[in-house]
C-alpha cells in the first residue's frame, strides 16, 4: 500500500556526507567523537549527577571506547548522531549532544545531551543544544524536534527552554532511572519557530 505523502527526507541524506563539526559562534564546537575522548567521557559518568539523570555507568575507559566506536558507526545508520562539545579555542571536552530515534522520512529526531560537571551552569547544554537545531532545521531539513527529560530534572528544564524548546506536556512514569520510574515532560522544537 502506497504512501500519501513523500518522506520528508529521503534515505541516505546523512549517510552520504561525512558527519560535520558545527560551529556555535559562542566558543562551542560541536565534533563527531574522537578515540581520545574516552578518559573523559569516562570521567564525566563517575559524576553522581550522571548516575541520577542517566541510565547508563561506566565501567572502564575501555567500555566507553566501545560507546565512541558506536556512536561513530551511528552516522552511517541514520538513527542516531552523536557529536562531542567542546571548547572551541582548547578543544576541552565539555559534553555531548546527540540526534536519536531519528525518522527521516518523518523529518522528526529527539535531542539529547550531558555536560561535565565543571561546564554545567555556563550555558553550555542550551547553546550546543540550540546550535544543533540550528543545523538540523537548516542543513539537514528535519521538521521537528523533541527534547525529553525527568520532571524533577529542573536544570535540564532550563536547558531545554533556552535552547528554544516549547514544553508539549507530560509523559507519565514514561523512564526507569535507577531510583525508580519517572514522569517526564516532552518539549518540542519546529523548524519554524
Amino acid at each position: 500500500m502506497p504512501y500519501l505523502t513523500p518522506p520528508v527526507l529521503p534515505a541516505g541524506t546523512l549517510s552520504r556526507t561525512v558527519q560535520p563539526t558545527i560551529a556555535t559562534g559562542d566558543g562551542l564546537l560541536l565534533r563527531p567523537w574522537r578515540e581520545g575522548d574516552a578518559p573523559a567521557v569516562f570521567e564525566a559518568f563517575q559524576d553522581p549527577l550522571m548516575h541520577q539523570w542517566h541510565i547508563r555507568a561506566a565501567d572502564s575507559v575501555d567500555e566507553v571506547r566501545g560507546w565512541i566506536a558506536a556512536w561513530q558507526a551511528a552516522w552511517a545508520g541514520e538513527r542516531n548522531a552523536q557529536w562531542a562539545v567542546a571548547d572551541a579555542a582548547s578543544g576541552r571536552l565539555l559534553g555531548r549532544v546527540a540526534l536519536r530515534d531519528v525518522l527521516l522520512g518523518d523529518g522528526v529526531a529527539e535531542v539529547a545531551y550531558w555536560t561535565v560537571a565543571a561546564a554545567r551552569g555556563q550555558g553550555v547544554a542550551a547553546r550546543a543544544t540550540a546550535a544543533l537545531a540550528r543545523w538540523a532545521f537548516d542543513e539537514v531539513g528535519l521538521h521537528r524536534l523533541e527534547l525529553t527529560h525527568a520532571v524533577a530534572n529542573t536544570a535540564s528544564c532550563r536547558v531545554a527552554e533556552r535552547a528554544g524548546f516549547v514544553l508539549e506536556g507530560v509523559k507519565r512514569s514514561a523512564l526507569r532511572h535507577a531510583d525508580g520510574w519517572h514522569d517526564m515532560h516532552l518539549h518540542a522544537r519546529l523548524s519554524g519557530d
